[in-house]
Protein backbone atom coordinates (compact mmCIF):
# COMPACT_ATOMS: atom_id res chain seq x y z
CA UNK A 1 0.00 0.00 0.00
CA UNK A 2 0.96 3.34 -0.52
CA UNK A 3 0.27 4.87 1.93
CA UNK A 4 1.53 9.29 2.22
CA UNK A 5 2.40 8.79 -1.37
CA UNK A 6 2.27 11.72 -3.85
CA UNK A 7 -0.89 12.37 -5.36
CA UNK A 8 -1.42 12.99 -9.32
CA UNK A 9 0.91 15.24 -10.86
CA UNK A 10 -1.02 17.97 -12.32
CA UNK A 11 -1.63 18.53 -15.94
CA UNK A 12 -1.49 15.48 -17.73
CA UNK A 13 -1.21 13.44 -14.48
CA UNK A 14 -4.27 14.15 -13.59
CA UNK A 15 -5.97 13.24 -16.97
CA UNK A 16 -3.98 9.96 -16.46
CA UNK A 17 -5.24 8.99 -13.11
CA UNK A 18 -8.58 9.46 -14.20
CA UNK A 19 -8.21 7.49 -17.20
CA UNK A 20 -6.95 4.79 -15.13
CA UNK A 21 -10.09 4.48 -12.99
CA UNK A 22 -12.25 5.39 -16.02
CA UNK A 23 -11.62 2.76 -17.85
CA UNK A 24 -12.43 -0.34 -15.54
CA UNK A 25 -15.46 1.76 -14.72
CA UNK A 26 -16.43 1.75 -18.06
CA UNK A 27 -16.40 -1.97 -17.90
CA UNK A 28 -18.33 -2.17 -15.27
CA UNK A 29 -21.47 -0.01 -15.95
CA UNK A 30 -21.34 -1.73 -19.65
CA UNK A 31 -21.51 -4.81 -18.10
CA UNK A 32 -24.64 -4.18 -16.21
CA UNK A 33 -26.72 -3.66 -19.44
CA UNK A 34 -24.82 -6.07 -21.96
CA UNK A 35 -25.68 -9.04 -20.97
CA UNK A 36 -29.30 -7.80 -21.46
CA UNK A 37 -29.86 -8.81 -25.02
CA UNK A 38 -27.79 -12.31 -24.55
CA UNK A 39 -30.20 -13.69 -22.37
CA UNK A 40 -32.18 -16.25 -24.79
CA UNK A 41 -28.79 -17.49 -25.80
CA UNK A 42 -27.62 -17.88 -22.49
CA UNK A 43 -30.22 -19.87 -22.10
CA UNK A 44 -30.52 -22.11 -24.70
CA UNK A 45 -27.24 -22.79 -24.62
CA UNK A 46 -26.62 -23.49 -20.68
CA UNK A 47 -29.95 -25.66 -20.99
CA UNK A 48 -31.87 -23.31 -18.71
CA UNK A 49 -35.35 -21.57 -19.35
CA UNK A 50 -35.15 -17.18 -20.43
CA UNK A 51 -36.39 -16.85 -17.06
CA UNK A 52 -33.99 -18.72 -14.82
CA UNK A 53 -31.22 -16.98 -16.94
CA UNK A 54 -32.51 -13.70 -15.73
CA UNK A 55 -30.59 -14.48 -12.43
CA UNK A 56 -27.11 -13.95 -14.38
CA UNK A 57 -28.44 -9.81 -14.57
CA UNK A 58 -30.30 -9.88 -11.06
CA UNK A 59 -27.14 -11.56 -9.25
CA UNK A 60 -24.95 -8.83 -10.45
CA UNK A 61 -26.66 -5.82 -9.56
CA UNK A 62 -27.92 -7.61 -6.55
CA UNK A 63 -23.51 -7.89 -5.57
CA UNK A 64 -23.03 -4.59 -6.91
CA UNK A 65 -25.80 -2.86 -4.78
CA UNK A 66 -24.47 -4.62 -1.88
CA UNK A 67 -20.89 -3.73 -1.82
CA UNK A 68 -21.16 0.26 -2.98
CA UNK A 69 -21.82 1.66 0.43
CA UNK A 70 -18.86 -0.28 2.46
CA UNK A 71 -16.47 1.01 -0.89
CA UNK A 72 -14.99 4.12 1.47
CA UNK A 73 -14.61 2.13 4.37
CA UNK A 74 -13.02 -0.79 2.79
CA UNK A 75 -10.67 1.79 1.06
CA UNK A 76 -9.55 3.06 4.40
CA UNK A 77 -9.07 -0.46 5.60
CA UNK A 78 -6.67 -1.55 2.53
CA UNK A 79 -5.57 1.02 1.30
CA UNK A 80 -7.72 2.54 -2.38
CA UNK A 81 -4.71 1.55 -4.48
CA UNK A 82 -5.06 -1.81 -3.30
CA UNK A 83 -8.51 -2.04 -3.61
CA UNK A 84 -8.46 -1.02 -7.20
CA UNK A 85 -6.09 -3.09 -8.47
CA UNK A 86 -7.97 -5.94 -6.50
CA UNK A 87 -11.44 -4.97 -7.87
CA UNK A 88 -10.01 -4.78 -11.33
CA UNK A 89 -7.91 -7.54 -11.30
CA UNK A 90 -11.22 -10.23 -9.70
CA UNK A 91 -13.03 -8.92 -12.06
CA UNK A 92 -11.33 -9.24 -15.06
CA UNK A 93 -10.69 -12.47 -14.25
CA UNK A 94 -14.48 -13.22 -13.33
CA UNK A 95 -15.23 -11.98 -16.71
CA UNK A 96 -12.94 -14.63 -19.03
CA UNK A 97 -14.16 -17.37 -16.19
CA UNK A 98 -17.91 -15.97 -17.08
CA UNK A 99 -17.40 -16.39 -20.74
CA UNK A 100 -16.28 -20.21 -20.24
CA UNK A 101 -18.90 -21.35 -17.66
CA UNK A 102 -20.36 -24.49 -18.53
CA UNK A 103 -23.35 -23.91 -16.47
CA UNK A 104 -26.13 -21.59 -15.66
CA UNK A 105 -24.98 -22.20 -11.78
CA UNK A 106 -21.36 -21.35 -12.72
CA UNK A 107 -22.10 -18.33 -14.51
CA UNK A 108 -24.39 -16.68 -11.70
CA UNK A 109 -21.76 -17.50 -9.35
CA UNK A 110 -19.06 -15.62 -11.47
CA UNK A 111 -21.40 -12.72 -12.22
CA UNK A 112 -21.86 -12.30 -8.41
CA UNK A 113 -17.95 -11.75 -8.03
CA UNK A 114 -18.62 -9.55 -10.72
CA UNK A 115 -21.19 -7.13 -9.41
CA UNK A 116 -19.08 -6.88 -6.21
CA UNK A 117 -15.72 -6.22 -7.73
CA UNK A 118 -18.11 -3.16 -9.95
CA UNK A 119 -19.33 -1.81 -6.88
CA UNK A 120 -15.71 -1.01 -5.56
CA UNK A 121 -15.07 0.81 -8.87
CA UNK A 122 -17.76 2.73 -9.58
CA UNK A 123 -17.26 5.40 -6.37
CA UNK A 124 -13.48 5.22 -6.32
CA UNK A 125 -13.56 6.38 -9.66
CA UNK A 126 -15.41 9.02 -9.03
CA UNK A 127 -13.86 9.64 -5.63
CA UNK A 128 -10.11 9.48 -7.21
CA UNK A 129 -11.36 11.76 -10.47
CA UNK A 130 -12.84 14.66 -7.88
CA UNK A 131 -9.74 14.21 -5.25
CA UNK A 132 -7.02 15.12 -8.53
CA UNK A 133 -8.81 18.36 -9.91
CA UNK A 134 -8.92 21.35 -7.61
CA UNK A 135 -12.35 22.64 -6.85
CA UNK A 136 -12.70 25.18 -9.89
CA UNK A 137 -11.91 22.56 -12.84
CA UNK A 138 -13.85 19.48 -11.30
CA UNK A 139 -15.96 19.87 -13.77
CA UNK A 140 -14.25 19.18 -16.17
CA UNK A 141 -13.49 15.57 -14.71
CA UNK A 142 -17.20 14.97 -13.78
CA UNK A 143 -17.82 15.70 -17.43
CA UNK A 144 -15.60 12.75 -18.58
CA UNK A 145 -16.64 10.50 -15.90
CA UNK A 146 -20.34 11.23 -16.93
CA UNK A 147 -19.53 10.10 -20.24
CA UNK A 148 -18.55 6.77 -19.12
CA UNK A 149 -21.48 6.13 -16.30
CA UNK A 150 -24.13 7.52 -19.26
CA UNK A 151 -22.67 6.45 -22.35
CA UNK A 152 -22.11 2.88 -21.32
CA UNK A 153 -25.27 1.90 -20.89
CA UNK A 154 -26.80 3.17 -23.86
CA UNK A 155 -24.18 1.25 -25.83
CA UNK A 156 -24.54 -1.97 -24.09
CA UNK A 157 -27.25 -3.22 -26.06
CA UNK A 158 -25.71 -2.59 -28.94
CA UNK A 159 -22.60 -4.00 -27.99
CA UNK A 160 -23.76 -7.37 -26.82
CA UNK A 161 -26.41 -8.00 -29.58
CA UNK A 162 -23.86 -7.35 -32.08
CA UNK A 163 -21.46 -9.86 -30.70
CA UNK A 164 -24.10 -12.32 -29.59
CA UNK A 165 -25.20 -12.45 -33.42
CA UNK A 166 -21.99 -12.47 -35.02
CA UNK A 167 -19.81 -14.47 -32.75
CA UNK A 168 -21.38 -15.87 -29.14
CA UNK A 169 -22.89 -14.71 -26.07
CA UNK A 170 -19.45 -15.55 -24.42
CA UNK A 171 -17.87 -12.80 -25.91
CA UNK A 172 -19.71 -10.48 -23.75
CA UNK A 173 -17.55 -11.28 -21.44
CA UNK A 174 -14.31 -11.98 -23.31
CA UNK A 175 -13.99 -8.29 -24.24
CA UNK A 176 -13.42 -6.99 -20.28
CA UNK A 177 -10.00 -8.50 -21.12
CA UNK A 178 -7.90 -6.29 -23.21
CA UNK A 179 -9.96 -3.53 -21.04
CA UNK A 180 -9.21 -4.75 -17.51
CA UNK A 181 -5.31 -5.63 -18.70
CA UNK A 182 -4.92 -1.76 -19.23
CA UNK A 183 -6.80 -0.58 -16.55
CA UNK A 184 -4.51 -2.73 -14.36
CA UNK A 185 -1.23 -1.30 -15.57
CA UNK A 186 -2.92 2.35 -15.72
CA UNK A 187 -3.80 2.18 -11.88
CA UNK A 188 -0.37 0.45 -11.06
CA UNK A 189 1.13 3.66 -12.82
CA UNK A 190 -0.84 6.37 -11.81
CA UNK A 191 -2.91 6.30 -8.59
CA UNK A 192 -1.39 6.61 -5.85
CA UNK A 193 -2.86 6.85 -2.49
CA UNK A 194 -3.10 10.12 -0.46
CA UNK A 195 -2.04 10.39 3.08
CA UNK A 196 -5.72 10.24 4.69
CA UNK A 197 -6.18 7.21 3.22
CA UNK A 198 -5.52 4.75 6.08
CA UNK A 199 -6.46 1.85 8.12
CA UNK A 200 -7.96 3.87 10.83
CA UNK A 201 -8.92 1.77 13.22
CA UNK A 202 -8.42 -2.60 13.62
CA UNK A 203 -12.09 -2.87 14.67
CA UNK A 204 -14.73 -4.17 11.88
CA UNK A 205 -18.21 -2.95 12.19
CA UNK A 206 -19.48 -7.01 11.02
CA UNK A 207 -23.00 -5.78 12.17
CA UNK A 208 -23.28 -3.04 10.55
CA UNK A 209 -21.85 -4.79 7.21
CA UNK A 210 -24.06 -7.96 7.75
CA UNK A 211 -27.27 -5.94 8.29
CA UNK A 212 -26.48 -3.74 5.39
CA UNK A 213 -25.34 -6.63 2.65
CA UNK A 214 -28.98 -8.50 3.72
CA UNK A 215 -31.05 -5.19 3.65
CA UNK A 216 -29.47 -3.74 0.46
CA UNK A 217 -28.92 -7.41 -1.30
CA UNK A 218 -32.98 -8.22 -0.46
CA UNK A 219 -34.05 -5.07 -1.56
CA UNK A 220 -32.31 -5.19 -4.99
CA UNK A 221 -33.61 -8.88 -5.76
CA UNK A 222 -37.03 -7.85 -4.78
CA UNK A 223 -37.00 -4.77 -7.37
CA UNK A 224 -35.78 -6.69 -10.35
CA UNK A 225 -38.06 -9.43 -9.79
CA UNK A 226 -40.65 -8.24 -8.64
CA UNK A 227 -43.23 -7.44 -11.37
CA UNK A 228 -42.31 -11.36 -12.93
CA UNK A 229 -43.83 -12.43 -10.28
CA UNK A 230 -46.10 -10.19 -9.12
CA UNK A 231 -45.43 -8.17 -6.40
CA UNK A 232 -47.32 -8.80 -3.24
CA UNK A 233 -48.74 -11.73 -4.51
CA UNK A 234 -45.49 -13.41 -4.06
CA UNK A 235 -45.23 -14.99 -0.88
CA UNK A 236 -41.05 -14.96 -1.11
CA UNK A 237 -41.28 -11.15 -2.87
CA UNK A 238 -43.35 -10.06 -0.05
CA UNK A 239 -40.76 -11.64 2.77
CA UNK A 240 -37.62 -10.01 0.92
CA UNK A 241 -39.38 -6.26 1.23
CA UNK A 242 -39.74 -7.04 5.09
CA UNK A 243 -36.22 -8.44 5.43
CA UNK A 244 -34.96 -5.55 3.38
CA UNK A 245 -37.27 -3.07 5.84
CA UNK A 246 -36.01 -4.65 8.82
CA UNK A 247 -32.51 -4.81 8.33
CA UNK A 248 -32.21 -1.36 6.63
CA UNK A 249 -33.77 0.47 9.70
CA UNK A 250 -31.58 -1.95 12.14
CA UNK A 251 -28.04 -0.72 9.89
CA UNK A 252 -29.69 2.88 10.60
CA UNK A 253 -29.65 2.69 14.19
CA UNK A 254 -26.32 0.89 14.03
CA UNK A 255 -24.06 2.95 11.98
CA UNK A 256 -25.45 6.20 14.01
CA UNK A 257 -24.70 4.73 17.68
CA UNK A 258 -21.21 2.72 16.63
CA UNK A 259 -17.78 4.19 17.30
CA UNK A 260 -16.35 3.33 14.30
CA UNK A 261 -19.30 2.56 11.63
CA UNK A 262 -18.59 1.19 8.42
CA UNK A 263 -20.68 4.08 6.46
CA UNK A 264 -20.28 7.52 7.78
CA UNK A 265 -24.14 9.18 7.97
CA UNK A 266 -22.94 11.90 9.44
CA UNK A 267 -21.83 13.65 5.76
CA UNK A 268 -25.96 14.08 5.64
CA UNK A 269 -25.90 17.00 7.97
CA UNK A 270 -24.32 18.76 5.22
CA UNK A 271 -27.35 20.11 3.12
CA UNK A 272 -26.05 20.24 0.09
CA UNK A 273 -24.81 16.73 0.16
CA UNK A 274 -28.19 16.00 1.67
CA UNK A 275 -30.40 17.45 -1.31
CA UNK A 276 -28.38 16.09 -3.88
CA UNK A 277 -28.75 12.73 -2.65
CA UNK A 278 -32.18 13.10 -2.81
CA UNK A 279 -31.88 14.89 -6.37
CA UNK A 280 -29.97 12.14 -7.76
CA UNK A 281 -32.22 9.70 -5.97
CA UNK A 282 -35.14 10.71 -7.99
CA UNK A 283 -32.81 11.24 -11.22
CA UNK A 284 -31.90 7.82 -11.07
CA UNK A 285 -35.78 6.75 -10.95
CA UNK A 286 -36.97 9.08 -13.47
CA UNK A 287 -33.78 8.49 -16.06
CA UNK A 288 -33.45 4.63 -16.07
CA UNK A 289 -37.27 4.27 -15.61
CA UNK A 290 -38.04 6.63 -18.43
CA UNK A 291 -34.87 6.48 -20.66
CA UNK A 292 -32.90 3.33 -20.84
CA UNK A 293 -35.96 1.19 -20.02
CA UNK A 294 -39.47 2.60 -21.16
CA UNK A 295 -38.17 3.44 -24.92
CA UNK A 296 -36.77 0.18 -25.76
CA UNK A 297 -39.13 -1.42 -24.13
CA UNK A 298 -41.78 0.45 -26.50
CA UNK A 299 -40.03 -0.28 -29.64
CA UNK A 300 -39.52 -3.64 -28.68
CA UNK A 301 -42.85 -4.68 -27.92
CA UNK A 302 -45.05 -2.40 -29.60
CA UNK A 303 -43.15 -1.71 -32.59
CA UNK A 304 -41.32 -5.69 -33.38
CA UNK A 305 -37.78 -3.96 -33.45
CA UNK A 306 -35.30 -6.70 -32.44
CA UNK A 307 -32.92 -6.34 -29.63
CA UNK A 308 -30.34 -5.06 -31.51
CA UNK A 309 -32.15 -2.99 -33.59
CA UNK A 310 -33.89 -1.68 -30.85
CA UNK A 311 -30.35 -0.86 -28.83
CA UNK A 312 -29.16 0.62 -32.24
CA UNK A 313 -32.17 3.39 -32.03
CA UNK A 314 -31.52 4.36 -28.66
CA UNK A 315 -27.81 5.46 -29.46
CA UNK A 316 -28.85 9.04 -30.73
CA UNK A 317 -29.20 9.71 -26.78
CA UNK A 318 -25.75 8.72 -25.90
CA UNK A 319 -24.43 11.08 -29.02
CA UNK A 320 -26.07 14.04 -27.76
CA UNK A 321 -24.14 13.10 -24.33
CA UNK A 322 -21.00 13.36 -25.99
CA UNK A 323 -21.91 16.61 -27.79
CA UNK A 324 -22.64 18.08 -24.55
CA UNK A 325 -20.70 16.99 -21.85
CA UNK A 326 -17.00 18.94 -23.09
CA UNK A 327 -19.50 21.98 -23.05
CA UNK A 328 -20.85 21.81 -19.34
CA UNK A 329 -17.23 21.22 -18.60
CA UNK A 330 -16.24 24.43 -19.66
CA UNK A 331 -19.13 26.39 -18.34
CA UNK A 332 -18.65 24.80 -14.96
CA UNK A 333 -15.40 25.99 -15.00
CA UNK A 334 -16.23 29.45 -15.49
CA UNK A 335 -18.69 31.80 -13.51
CA UNK A 336 -21.90 30.01 -14.55
CA UNK A 337 -23.66 28.59 -11.67
CA UNK A 338 -24.29 25.04 -11.70
CA UNK A 339 -27.88 24.92 -9.86
CA UNK A 340 -29.30 27.28 -13.03
CA UNK A 341 -27.68 24.07 -15.48
CA UNK A 342 -29.11 21.91 -13.22
CA UNK A 343 -32.39 23.53 -13.69
CA UNK A 344 -32.15 24.05 -17.01
CA UNK A 345 -31.25 20.21 -17.03
CA UNK A 346 -34.22 18.88 -15.42
CA UNK A 347 -36.62 21.37 -17.84
CA UNK A 348 -34.79 20.07 -20.70
CA UNK A 349 -35.21 16.33 -19.49
CA UNK A 350 -39.05 16.81 -19.17
CA UNK A 351 -39.20 18.40 -22.29
CA UNK A 352 -38.17 15.91 -24.26
CA UNK A 353 -40.08 12.76 -22.30
CA UNK A 354 -43.63 15.36 -23.06
CA UNK A 355 -41.70 14.97 -26.66
CA UNK A 356 -42.12 11.08 -26.63
CA UNK A 357 -45.63 11.23 -25.52
CA UNK A 358 -46.36 12.98 -28.46
CA UNK A 359 -45.34 9.78 -30.64
CA UNK A 360 -47.82 7.17 -31.70
CA UNK A 361 -46.97 3.73 -33.16
CA UNK A 362 -46.38 5.01 -36.98
CA UNK A 363 -43.29 6.99 -35.33
CA UNK A 364 -39.94 5.97 -37.56
CA UNK A 365 -36.25 6.19 -36.92
CA UNK A 366 -36.30 9.93 -37.15
CA UNK A 367 -39.00 10.78 -35.02
CA UNK A 368 -37.14 9.26 -32.18
CA UNK A 369 -33.45 10.49 -33.22
CA UNK A 370 -33.74 14.24 -32.07
CA UNK A 371 -35.42 13.87 -28.85
CA UNK A 372 -33.00 11.30 -27.69
CA UNK A 373 -30.09 13.55 -28.91
CA UNK A 374 -31.98 16.29 -26.86
CA UNK A 375 -32.41 14.24 -24.16
CA UNK A 376 -28.79 12.88 -24.00
CA UNK A 377 -27.74 16.60 -23.98
CA UNK A 378 -29.94 17.07 -20.71
CA UNK A 379 -28.11 14.05 -19.03
CA UNK A 380 -24.97 16.03 -19.70
CA UNK A 381 -26.86 19.39 -18.01
CA UNK A 382 -27.68 16.74 -14.87
CA UNK A 383 -24.75 14.49 -14.07
CA UNK A 384 -21.92 17.08 -14.11
CA UNK A 385 -23.75 19.82 -12.30
CA UNK A 386 -25.19 17.61 -9.58
CA UNK A 387 -22.21 15.77 -8.79
CA UNK A 388 -20.06 18.68 -8.57
CA UNK A 389 -21.92 20.45 -6.47
CA UNK A 390 -22.83 17.61 -4.57
CA UNK A 391 -19.21 16.88 -3.69
CA UNK A 392 -18.35 20.59 -3.22
CA UNK A 393 -18.73 20.70 0.34
CA UNK A 394 -17.13 17.37 1.20
CA UNK A 395 -12.98 17.11 2.02
CA UNK A 396 -11.00 14.67 0.31
CA UNK A 397 -10.93 12.10 3.26
CA UNK A 398 -14.80 11.92 3.11
CA UNK A 399 -14.71 11.80 -0.34
CA UNK A 400 -14.99 7.62 -0.64
CA UNK A 401 -17.76 7.66 1.59
CA UNK A 402 -19.40 10.10 -0.01
CA UNK A 403 -19.59 8.89 -3.71
CA UNK A 404 -20.04 5.81 -2.09
CA UNK A 405 -23.59 6.80 -0.72
CA UNK A 406 -24.06 8.91 -3.73
CA UNK A 407 -23.69 5.81 -6.53
CA UNK A 408 -25.81 3.62 -3.91
CA UNK A 409 -28.66 6.15 -4.07
CA UNK A 410 -28.81 6.37 -7.93
CA UNK A 411 -28.54 2.92 -8.55
CA UNK A 412 -31.29 2.22 -6.24
CA UNK A 413 -33.49 5.08 -7.49
CA UNK A 414 -32.74 3.45 -10.85
CA UNK A 415 -33.62 -0.04 -9.66
CA UNK A 416 -37.10 1.64 -8.00
CA UNK A 417 -37.82 3.66 -11.13
CA UNK A 418 -37.20 0.20 -13.46
CA UNK A 419 -39.48 -1.32 -11.44
CA UNK A 420 -42.15 1.10 -10.79
CA UNK A 421 -42.35 1.81 -14.63
CA UNK A 422 -43.00 -1.65 -15.50
CA UNK A 423 -45.66 -2.16 -13.27
CA UNK A 424 -47.12 1.24 -14.39
CA UNK A 425 -46.90 -0.14 -17.88
CA UNK A 426 -48.79 -3.10 -17.12
CA UNK A 427 -51.31 -2.00 -14.98
CA UNK A 428 -52.32 0.63 -17.50
CA UNK A 429 -52.37 -0.92 -20.13
CA UNK A 430 -55.14 -3.66 -18.76
CA UNK A 431 -57.19 -0.21 -17.83
CA UNK A 432 -56.82 1.15 -21.23
CA UNK A 433 -57.60 -2.15 -23.07
CA UNK A 434 -60.98 -2.07 -20.52
CA UNK A 435 -61.49 1.37 -21.81
CA UNK A 436 -61.24 0.67 -25.75
CA UNK A 437 -63.20 -2.69 -25.62
CA UNK A 438 -66.00 -1.66 -23.74
CA UNK A 439 -66.28 0.80 -26.95
CA UNK A 440 -66.33 -2.08 -29.40
CA UNK A 441 -69.52 -4.47 -29.15
CA UNK A 442 -71.45 -6.22 -31.56
CA UNK A 443 -73.33 -3.20 -31.61
CA UNK A 444 -70.86 -0.44 -32.60
CA UNK A 445 -71.30 -0.21 -35.99
CA UNK A 446 -67.31 1.29 -36.81
CA UNK A 447 -66.13 -2.26 -34.73
CA UNK A 448 -68.27 -4.60 -37.15
CA UNK A 449 -67.52 -3.45 -40.36
CA UNK A 450 -64.00 -3.80 -39.60
CA UNK A 451 -64.42 -7.20 -38.36
CA UNK A 452 -66.59 -8.39 -41.42
CA UNK A 453 -63.78 -6.47 -43.68
CA UNK A 454 -61.03 -8.93 -42.25
CA UNK A 455 -63.25 -11.84 -42.18
CA UNK A 456 -64.02 -11.07 -46.04
CA UNK A 457 -60.34 -10.83 -46.09
CA UNK A 458 -59.69 -14.09 -44.84
CA UNK A 459 -62.53 -15.98 -46.54
CA UNK A 460 -60.87 -14.67 -49.56
CA UNK A 461 -57.27 -16.15 -48.60
CA UNK A 462 -58.96 -19.59 -48.24
CA UNK A 463 -60.53 -19.94 -44.86
CA UNK A 464 -64.25 -21.03 -44.19
CA UNK A 465 -66.53 -18.08 -42.68
CA UNK A 466 -66.31 -19.88 -38.95
CA UNK A 467 -62.21 -19.65 -38.85
CA UNK A 468 -62.36 -16.29 -41.04
CA UNK A 469 -64.66 -15.14 -38.43
CA UNK A 470 -62.61 -15.43 -35.31
CA UNK A 471 -59.61 -14.43 -36.72
CA UNK A 472 -60.65 -11.22 -37.26
CA UNK A 473 -62.11 -10.92 -33.66
CA UNK A 474 -58.32 -11.94 -32.96
CA UNK A 475 -56.57 -9.16 -35.15
CA UNK A 476 -59.21 -6.88 -33.48
CA UNK A 477 -58.32 -7.55 -30.14
CA UNK A 478 -54.50 -7.40 -31.05
CA UNK A 479 -54.80 -4.08 -32.44
CA UNK A 480 -56.94 -2.72 -29.25
CA UNK A 481 -54.03 -4.28 -26.89
CA UNK A 482 -51.51 -2.31 -29.12
CA UNK A 483 -53.57 1.14 -28.79
CA UNK A 484 -53.84 0.18 -24.95
CA UNK A 485 -50.00 -0.25 -24.75
CA UNK A 486 -49.15 2.62 -26.08
CA UNK A 487 -51.28 4.73 -24.23
CA UNK A 488 -50.15 3.66 -21.52
CA UNK A 489 -46.86 4.71 -22.21
CA UNK A 490 -47.83 7.83 -22.88
CA UNK A 491 -49.37 8.15 -19.79
CA UNK A 492 -46.03 7.10 -18.42
CA UNK A 493 -44.09 9.57 -20.30
CA UNK A 494 -45.94 11.98 -19.26
CA UNK A 495 -45.78 11.31 -15.27
CA UNK A 496 -42.39 11.41 -15.78
CA UNK A 497 -42.08 14.58 -17.30
CA UNK A 498 -44.25 15.90 -14.19
CA UNK A 499 -41.71 15.01 -11.85
CA UNK A 500 -38.59 16.20 -13.48
CA UNK A 501 -40.58 19.61 -13.54
CA UNK A 502 -41.69 19.46 -9.72
CA UNK A 503 -38.40 18.73 -8.32
CA UNK A 504 -36.38 21.24 -10.99
CA UNK A 505 -36.34 23.77 -8.28
CA UNK A 506 -35.08 21.83 -5.48
CA UNK A 507 -31.34 22.35 -6.71
CA UNK A 508 -31.64 25.96 -5.58
CA UNK A 509 -31.60 24.16 -1.90
CA UNK A 510 -28.54 23.42 -2.39
CA UNK A 511 -25.32 25.64 -1.97
CA UNK A 512 -23.31 27.65 -4.49
CA UNK A 513 -20.04 25.33 -5.31
CA UNK A 514 -16.85 26.90 -5.10
CA UNK A 515 -15.64 26.04 -8.74
CA UNK A 516 -15.73 29.23 -10.27
CA UNK A 517 -12.46 31.23 -12.49
CA UNK A 518 -12.29 32.66 -8.77
CA UNK A 519 -13.87 30.33 -6.32
CA UNK A 520 -12.96 30.08 -2.81
CA UNK A 521 -10.54 27.77 -1.75
CA UNK A 522 -12.48 23.83 -0.84
CA UNK A 523 -14.28 23.46 2.27
CA UNK A 524 -12.53 21.89 4.65
CA UNK A 525 -15.77 21.03 6.76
Amino acid sequence: MDDGAAPAAPGIGRWLASLSVLAGTFMVVLDSTVVNVALPHIAGSLSASVEESTWALTSYLAANAIILPVTGWLANYVGRKRLLLTAVTTFTTASLLCGISPSLTVLIFFRVVQGACGGVMQPLSQAVMLESFPPRERGKAMALWTVGIVVAPIFGPVIGGWLTDNYTWRWIFYINLPVGLVALVMIQEFIFDPAYIRRRTSSIDYWGISMMAVGVGALQIALDRGQEEDWFASHWITALIVVSVVALAAMLVRELTAKHPVVDLRVFRQRTFAVGVFLVTLMGFVLYGGGLVLLPLLVQTLMGYPALQAGIMMAPRGLGTLLMTPLVGYLMTTRADPRKLLMLGFATAAGTLFWFSTLDLSAGFWNFFWPQIVQGMSFALLFVPLTTTTMDPIPNEGMGNATSLFNLMRNVGGSVGIATVQTYIARHRQVHFHDLGAHITATSPGARQLVERLAHAFVAAGADVVTATHRAYAVVTAMVLQQAGIMAFIDAFRLLALMFLLIAPLGLLMGRPRTGKHGAAPSKA
